[in-house]
């Protein structure tokens, strides 16, 4: 799946010169919680988040150190804050490196930029100018409209099958010391593991097999260092 199929467009952008308050009041009203900023060309120049805002003043929320560690820090870093938590304009208070993605980028990239960055919504750029927006609320809706929302039939073979192939694709279990049986939809694990984590990942392999009731795990795990085994809590899940 790409971006453009699950960004929001057009962009709701704001300008350098637009006020606090007026891109806080856009944010409630449009229900946002981040805006591009672009210039009279349309090209971004910036982004400005909630985060912006919750270091200011008017809350006194601004930042506050011991009288040791203000001793300590740069005046460079301490008129950063000031301008923070006292700037008027979009542009005083506006993160300037803006991290954007490609519309026809894949979620994965997406999700990746996110995650090295630490950021949750990424501008959707073309060419240097703004045509949309995509946010984690924009991957969650994606993932909800993905997953199955019908049970499917199938008869325990199909099941079987399909939950052994899941296993045997999957680099953690490859061995083939996990046993697969079905009976009347229910699926029973089996065999033995050295990786306790191994277990909770074969249950989801076999939850997401279309057909399948319920999982009952009856893995024996064996620790590697100490050879002690471990017998599997005999319930269904």
């Amino acid at each position: 799946m790409l971006i453009q199929e699950i960004m929001n467009a057009p962009a709701i952008t704001v300008s350098p010169k637009t006020s606090v308050v007026d891109a806080a009041t856009i944010m409630l009203d449009r229900h946002v919680s981040g805006l591009p900023v672009v210039d009279a060309g349309g090209n971004i120049v910036g982004i400005v988040s909630e985060g912006d805002f919750l270091r200011r003043s008017e809350l006194q929320t601004e930042r506050k150190r011991s009288w040791l560690l203000e001793f300590l820090t740069s005046p460079g870093k301490l008129a950063d804050e000031y301008v923070l938590s006292h700037g008027r304009n979009v542009e005083e208070v506006m993160t300037s490196e803006v991290v954007t993605i490609a519309p026809n980028a894949t979620l994965a990239v997406a999700v990746d930029l996110m995650e090295k960055h630490g950021i949750k919504r990424l501008p959707v750029v073309v060419q240097g100018k703004v045509i949309g927006m995509v946010c984690r609320s924009d991957l969650l809706r994606a993932l909800a409209n993905m997953l199955p929302k019908k049970k499917v039939q199938a008869s325990d073979d199909q099941i079987a099958q399909a939950v052994i192939a899941e296993l045997a694709h999957q680099s953690w279990s490859q061995n083939g010391f996990i046993k697969v049986s079905v009976q009347n939809g229910v699926v029973e694990l089996s065999g033995t593991i050295f990786d306790e984590r191994e277990r909770l990942a074969a249950k989801v392999a076999a939850e997401n097999v279309p057909g399948v009731k319920s999982v009952t795990d009856q893995i024996t795990w064996i620790d590697p260092y100490l050879g002690v085994a471990m017998p599997a809590p005999s319930e269904a899940v």
